[in-house]
C-alpha cells in the first residue's frame, strides 16, 4: 500500500518519527553557525529567475501525453517557475523545423536549406526535427539511428562540410580547415587510401595516422604518412600510395585544405559550391597484384559501418528527411501551456546544423508573437559532437550577428556545454579542452562581448553503482572544480553563469528514485547559487517510468519527480518534486523577492562532511537554513547560531524529508513507493537541538510575524 497525501500541492502535517529523534538526540551535536556579517556574505538571487527546469524533445506521440492539463499542473506544483526549452535537434545532427511554415532555397524540389516563416499562422503544437542526407558522423547523441555517408557502401550519397564555414561567411581571417576521421576496430596495415570525391573536392589535402595509444593519448599527434600530402586534387575517385611499406594504425584522418570551389551541375546555390564533398573513403593496402585491399567496413547503419566522425556537416536537407520520431513541443504550445508561469522563458536556435537565417526568423515570430524571453542561447551540447570549438565559434557570433538584426536587447549566449570539462579525442593535449579553444577563438576575434551569459549541463556521476553516499559527498568538490576551470579558461565571470541542465546523471539508476535524489537536488541549487550562479534548471521534468539504460548495477530509475501511469500522466510523486516543493516554497519565499545567501560554516563534524547547509534572509526578512545530512546510516543532531545578527529566536518552524516520509520498493521497471509522504513540519522552542536524520533534508525558519 502506498500512504500518500490526497493532495499535491500542500505538504501534509506530521510528526516526527520516535527512532530518528532519539539516534539524533543521543549523537553528539554539531554546531551550525550563519554568518550575516559581510565576509559571509555569498552573493543573491530571486527565486522565479534562480529555479528552474526544462523541456526537452522526444520521440513520437511523447510530447501530447506530456502536455495534458494534469501534467502541466503537476510540473508546476514544483514551484520551480522559471523553464527552458532544450533543442534535441542540435544532438541529433537534424534541423529543426520550429514551423512546417517557411521557404526552401530550391522550392522546386522541397529541399535545400530551410527558413520557417516569421509570419506563420494558427498555433505550433508539435515540430520535427529533419535528418540531414549529407550527415558523416556514424553516431549521434539523441536518437541514434543515423549513419555517415562516408563509409555506407553507396556513391549516389555524400558528406558535406558546413558551407557557413567559409570565409564568405566567417568573415574571419582564417581558414577553417575541415577534417575527416576514420576508427578502426584494432591497428591495421595502411599504404593506400581511396577517396570518392563529389562537389566540392578537396584540391590540397594531407592523410594523416594518429601516433598515441589511444584516441585519448596526450603524447598523440596526427603524423602525415610519408606520400600523405596532395596538392593537385581533381576529383572524381582517386587511389592513393601513402607508403612505401605498411604503416599500421587505428585512428585515421583525411585533413581537407583547400576546396576546388565547384559545384553540381545545374546548382544556383553558392552554398552548394563551398566547402568539401566525399562520396566514400577506404584504407588499406596495394597488393602485388595492384588491387586496392580495403579495411573499412561499408554500411548503411551505425552498428555495421567503420565508425567516422567529421568536423562539421551540411545543413542541407529535404522535405523527405522529417523524423518522425525526434519530436519538439511547438513553440506556441510551450508559450500558452502555462508551464512557463508567464515568466520570460530560456529558448534555443540551431547553430551546428542549422542556418542563421532560420534563427533568426524564429527569433522574429517570438518577438511577433510577444512571448517573453529571458535568454536566447544559441545551439546546444555543441562540445558533445567533439569538433573544432573554432568552428563552432565561427558559427554562433554568424547566428547571434543574424538575431541581433532583428532582436537587440535579449541576452545571447551558450554554448549549453554537455559537461564544464570537455576534453577532446584525437587531439594534442593542449589543445584538449572545448571550451578554452571556444573562448580562445571568441578573444581572438574581439567578439567575447557577444557571449553574455553562459550555460552548461551538469550530471556529475556517470557511474551511479556503489555507495551512492559517497558521491554526494564528492559533488561539492566536484562543482567548485568546474568552476574553477571555466574561470581559468576565460569565461567572464561578469556575465551569468546558469546551469542549463542538472540532474544526477546522465544515464538511469535506482538512485534517481531515491532520497539521494533529493540531497544531489538540493546540493546543486544551493551551493551553485552560492557561488554566484544566476540560474540552475532542473532536467526531467515531467513523469516518467523506471529503466535501466547503462549499467546494470545501477538498478532502474528515471530522473523524474512523478511515476508515470500507463497513460503517461503524473502519479506517485518521487524525492525530487518534495525536495523542490521544500526548496521552493518552504527555504525560499516564493516570488521575486531578493534573496541573501550567507555562508552556514557546520563545526565539530567527525569524519568526512555529511551535513552541508544553506542559508538565506528572505524579503519577509525570515532566517532560513536548509541542511542536509548526506550519510546513508548516520543521524545527526545540530546547534544552530548566528554571527553578526542575533540569536535565532524561537519558536522555529522545522520541516523535515527524509527516510520517516519515503521509501522506494525496487522491482525493476515495476519499482514503487511503498512509503511516500510530504515533509513532515514541526516546531522547536529554541536552536540548541534539531535533529538531523540519515538521508535528509531539513529546513529551521524563523516564524512570520516573530
Amino acid at each position: 500500500m502506498i500512504l500518500r497525501g490526497q493532495r499535491l500541492l500542500l505538504p501534509l502535517l506530521l510528526g516526527f518519527g520516535l527512532a530518528s529523534a532519539a539516534s539524533a538526540a543521543a549523537a553528539r551535536p554539531l554546531t551550525i553557525t550563519v554568518d550575516l556579517t559581510r565576509a559571509g556574505a555569498r552573493g543573491s538571487f530571486r527565486p522565479d529567475t534562480a529555479l528552474g527546469a526544462g523541456i526537452d524533445g522526444a520521440q513520437a506521440g511523447e510530447i501530447d501525453r506530456l502536455f495534458t492539463a494534469r501534467n502541466v499542473a503537476a510540473m508546476r506544483s514544483l514551484g520551480l517557475r522559471s523553464a527552458t526549452y532544450r533543442l534535441r535537434t542540435e544532438l541529433g545532427i537534424e534541423a529543426w523545423h520550429w514551423t512546417e511554415q517557411g521557404t526552401w532555397s530550391d522550392s522546386a524540389h522541397a529541399q535545400g536549406y530551410w527558413t520557417g516563416s516569421a509570419r506563420a499562422s494558427g498555433s505550433i503544437r508539435l515540430s520535427w526535427g529533419y535528418q540531414l542526407p549529407r550527415r558523416g558522423d556514424t553516431q549521434d547523441n539523441a536518437n541514434n539511428i543515423g549513419w555517415s555517408r562516408l563509409t555506407d557502401g553507396d556513391l549516389a550519397t555524400f558528406w558535406k562540410s558546413n558551407p557557413y564555414l567559409d570565409r564568405r561567411f566567417t568573415r574571419d581571417a582564417r581558414a577553417h580547415p575541415q577534417w575527416i576521421e576514420l576508427r578502426l576496430g584494432a591497428p591495421a596495415a595502411i599504404d593506400a587510401a581511396q577517396i570518392a570525391w563529389a562537389d566540392p573536392y578537396a584540391t590540397r589535402y594531407e592523410v594523416q595516422y594518429w601516433t598515441g595509444l589511444d584516441d585519448y593519448d596526450d603524447e598523440g599527434r596526427w603524423r602525415a604518412f610519408p606520400r600523405g600530402a596532395f596538392a593537385h586534387g581533381r576529383g572524381g575517385i582517386e587511389l592513393r600510395r601513402l607508403a612505401a611499406a605498411p604503416i599500421r594504425a587505428q585512428y585515421l584522418r583525411i585533413l581537407l585544405k583547400t576546396s576546388s570551389g565547384t559545384a553540381p551541375a545545374g546548382s544556383k546555390d553558392v552554398r552548394d559550391r563551398l566547402g568539401y564533398a566525399v562520396r566514400e573513403v577506404g584504407f588499406g593496402t596495394i597488393g602485388a597484384d595492384g588491387r586496392f585491399h580495403d579495411v573499412v567496413r561499408h554500411a548503411a547503419s551505425h552498428a555495421d559501418q567503420t565508425f567516422t566522425h567529421v568536423s562539421s556537416t551540411d545543413p542541407w536537407h529535404r522535405a523527405i528527411d522529417r523524423d518522425p520520431n525526434l519530436e519538439q513541443v511547438g513553440i506556441d504550445r510551450f508559450f500558452t501551456s502555462g508551464i512557463t508561469n508567464g515568466l520570460p522563458a530560456m529558448v534555443p536556435v540551431g547553430v551546428l546544423f542549422d542556418t542563421p537565417e532560420n534563427a533568426a526568423a524564429l527569433v522574429r515570430y517570438l518577438k511577433r508573437r510577444g512571448y517573453p524571453l529571458a535568454r536566447i542561447e544559441l545551439g546546444e551540447e555543441p562540445d558533445g559532437q567533439y569538433g573544432d570549438p573554432s568552428d563552432y565559434g565561427a558559427l554562433y557570433l554568424e547566428t547571434a550577428a543574424a538575431i541581433r538584426r532583428v532582436e537587440k536587447r535579449t541576452p545571447l549566449g551558450g554554448p549549453s556545454m554537455q559537461s564544464a570539462a570537455t576534453e577532446l579525442p584525437l587531439v594534442e593535449a593542449a589543445k584538449k579542452s572545448w571550451n578554452a579553444g571556444f573562448i580562445r577563438y571568441l578573444k581572438a576575434r574581439g567578439r567575447l562581448s557577444a557571449l553574455q551569459f553562459f550555460t552548461f549541463e551538469h550530471y556529475p556521476f556517470d557511474d551511479i553503482c556503489g555507495d551512492v553516499h559517497a558521491k554526494l559527498l564528492a559533488e561539492d568538490g566536484l562543482l567548485d572544480s568546474m568552476l574553477a576551470r571555466l574561470a581559468k579558461e576565460g569565461v567572464p565571470r561578469t556575465i551569468p553563469w546558469v546551469i542549463a541542465e542538472y540532474g544526477f546523471s546522465a544515464f538511469s539508476g535506482e538512485a534517481m528514485v531515491e532520497l539521494p535524489s533529493a540531497l544531489l537536488q538540493a546540493d546543486i541549487v544551493g551551493h551553485f547559487l552560492g557561488a554566484g550562479g544566476r540560474a540552475a534548471y532542473m532536467f526531467g521534468y515531467g513523469p516518467n517510468v523506471p529503466i535501466n539504460q547503462h549499467l546494470p548495477c545501477a538498478g532502474f530509475g528515471n530522473m523524474t519527480p512523478f511515476l508515470a501511469d500507463a497513460q503517461g500522466q503524473a502519479g506517485a510523486p518521487l524525492p525530487v518534486f518534495f525536495a523542490a516543493r521544500l526548496i521552493s516554497q518552504i527555504w525560499l519565499q516564493p516570488g521575486h523577492g531578493l534573496h541573501r545567501l550567507y555562508a552556514a560554516r557546520v563545526h565539530a563534524q567527525a569524519g568526512p562532511g555529511w551535513v552541508v547547509a544553506y542559508a538565506v534572509r528572505r524579503p519577509d526578512g525570515r532566517l532560513a537554513i536548509l541542511i542536509l545530512n548526506r550519510s546513508g546510516g548516520r543521524d545527526a543532531a545540530a546547534r544552530l547560531a548566528v554571527k553578526g545578527g542575533g540569536a535565532l529566536r524561537g519558536p522555529l518552524d522545522v520541516w523535515r524529508y527524509g527516510p520517516a516520509q519515503y521509501q522506494w520498493l525496487a522491482d525493476g521497471v515495476h519499482g514503487h513507493p511503498v512509503r511516500d509522504l510530504p515533509p513532515a513540519k514541526a516546531q522547536a522552542q529554541t536552536a540548541g537541538a534539531i535533529s538531523l536524520p540519515r538521508e535528509s533534508l531539513t529546513v529551521v525558519a524563523e516564524r512570520a510575524g516573530r
